[in-house]
């Protein structure tokens, strides 16, 4: 069974054709199968294929190996097999808190095309300047890390909801107190000392 991608290549390819026949070949479009072929060939079909090709690409930037692909992001992918569990992104990496392949965007959940119409404006941006600009360094989030972000796997929890953090959970819930920045849980993606860390390597 081909896979979904390759599905796609072949309307793709179908379409491509289809829209060079009847270019070369206007005359075909004088009878009603030939108007039919055409609207298929001009507004069916493409339309198909970049709903598809848009759904495909969107599950595909939910992976880690995706969000890691560009260069800028290399430190923050080594910043998850730092050796020391301290290190909040690399525990829950290493550990399988999160899932290993959707890291980036289990914990990111509102970032670029995820969020709301702002935060897609910035991942336009993001594209732009990947391609045409120069990307910000360091890389800074646009908005403070929502707690969100760790309640939505936390809340709930029994180790979680116990006499530490019940006293402050609606400090917690509405972003008053945070969990990254409180000194509680503060050390995450620090890329000043990751060379001081061996890195962990998973056995194959």
């Amino acid at each position: 069974m081909p896979s979904p991608l390759t599905i796609l290549y072949i309307f793709l390819g179908i379409t491509i054709v289809l829209l060079v026949l009847i270019l070369l070949r206007p005359s075909l479009t004088m009878s009603i199968g030939g108007r039919i072929l055409a609207l298929v060939a001009f507004v069916a079909l493409p339309i198909l294929c970049g709903v598809w090709g848009l759904s495909e690409h969107f599950e595909r930037s939910k992976q880690t190996s995706f969000c890691l692909s560009c260069h800028i992001m290399e430190p923050y992918g080594r910043s998850l097999f730092v050796d020391d569990l301290t290190h909040i992104p690399a525990a829950h990496f290493q550990n399988h808190r999160i899932p290993a392949d959707e890291a980036c965007y289990t914990c990111h959940t509102d970032y670029a095309m995820y969020g709301a119409i702002g935060v897609k404006l910035h991942g336009l941006r993001h594209v732009y300047v990947q391609y045409l600009g120069t990307p910000m360094n360091p890389i800074h989030l646009y908005d403070p890390f929502n707690n969100r972000e760790c309640l939505h796997c936390h809340a709930g929890a029994r180790s979680f909801e116990n006499e530490i953090h019940t006293p402050m959970m609606d400090q917690l819930k509405s972003n008053q107190l945070s969990c990254i920045s409180s000194g509680c849980h503060d050390t995450v993606h620090n890329l000043d000392t990751l060379n001081k860390f061996k890195q962990w390597r998973p056995t194959e």
